[in-house]
């Protein structure tokens, strides 16, 4: 059966058109500007079937995404990826390992709980805003921007279809 669903997965353009990927990215660098961290919002339509007949989870996949998209890759390694899966409608969150010991994996449970609540309400928009603006949120706490601090942005705030 997850086969069926990876092999027949919905388009991602479909569900996230060029003008929402825009809205996401002025979303992103928005948040930036509260904190020194760097959110990065990937779609992934489906795995390929030999990654689905292996057994390979979006966790896994989630974590490939990470270090393809060089998302550990920040001075202070506070980038935190946003990983939709669309096939098997699953939400990962992977942050780097400058948040060890300051965010708990129930934290980053709540804000993928969040955006699974809204995409299940069908609002694709709101459930990556809300999520967004959940994680931004965290990292204000843990990575505030300091008064003075040059607005560095290290990732590319524009969201990736993989």
């Amino acid at each position: 059966m997850r086969l069926l669903k990876h092999l027949f997965a919905p388009s991602a353009s479909r569900l996230f058109p060029e003008p929402l990927l825009r809205r996401v990215a002025a979303a992103i660098a928005a948040s930036e500007l509260r904190h020194s961290g760097e959110i990065c919002f990937a779609v992934e339509p489906a795995l390929p079937a030999r990654a689905v007949w292996a057994g390979r989870q979006a966790r896994a996949a989630a974590m490939d995404a990470f270090a393809h998209l060089r998302v550990w890759d920040t001075r202070a390694n506070n980038g935190v990826l946003l990983y939709l899966l669309l096939a098997d409608h699953r939400i990962e969150i992977v942050a780097d390992r400058g948040f060890d010991g300051r965010v708990s994996a129930e934290q980053w449970r709540g804000v993928c709980q969040l955006v699974e609540d809204r995409l299940r309400a069908g609002d694709a928009e709101a459930a990556v805003l809300d999520g967004i603006e959940a994680i931004s949120a965290l990292l204000a706490e843990h990575y505030p921007r300091a008064e003075g601090d040059q607005d560095v942005n290290e990732l590319p705030d524009l969201p990736r279809i993989l």
